[in-house]
């Protein structure tokens, strides 16, 4: 089944982060009780990818103003039927900042983070959830920045501002646990 790579994936996480529990079960229900999970067509939701990416040196993060939200946020997107969550958070980070060469944080690409929120209502798409798998990559250094369609601008900013430019709860959660493990030095 399709699916049971995501889940073997989820409860490995949930052994790791057990804080986590009812985000990681809201997913897993969905998983399991939407075969097409994988797809934007799946009206209540779907699996999405993202990536925190810092720069080479540790010192910075890339954020993008989401164009739809209008707000600063992480890259990242849909599956589209991509049923790898750390691809699909590859390929949007590729597309969405211009920057070709990642280097994931963990080698075994263990998810940073697992979040599931609201998207709003927008023209004939309805409100729906994202059940989003997050990755931690560090991107190679000298490579140029390219705002793709989804977003009015990218920047890197500072590790330690990040609160200046974002209340959201799940991407402040996010960039703690990046700090924790780019400070300790540590790779999971």
């Amino acid at each position: 089944m399709h699916r049971q790579p995501l889940l073997r994936l989820l409860d490995q996480y949930l052994e790791r982060n057990p804080g986590d529990r009812v985000r990681v079960d809201h997913v897993r229900h969905f998983v399991r009780v939407h075969a097409d999970c994988f797809e934007r067509t799946c009206l209540e939701g779907h699996i999405t990818g993202s990536a925190w990416i810092v720069s080479a040196d540790y010192r910075h993060v890339l954020l993008a103003h989401h164009r739809k939200l209008d707000r600063w946020l992480q890259l990242g997107g849909h599956a589209d039927g991509e049923t790898d969550p750390a691809q699909v958070a590859l390929r949007e980070a590729r597309e969405e900042s211009g920057l070709a060469h990642f280097e994931p944080w963990a080698a075994e690409s263990f998810p940073l983070d697992i979040d599931v929120h609201v998207i709003p209502a927008r023209g004939d798409e309805p409100a729906h959830l994202h059940h989003d798998v997050r990755y931690l990559l560090v991107a190679l250094p000298g490579q140029p920045l390219r705002v793709s369609e989804e977003s009015l601008a990218l920047r890197w900013f500072e590790r330690d501002r990040v609160h200046e430019v974002s209340t959201e709860p799940s991407l402040l959660r996010m960039a703690e646990r990046a700090d924790e493990l780019l400070t300790q030095g540590r790779q999971r």
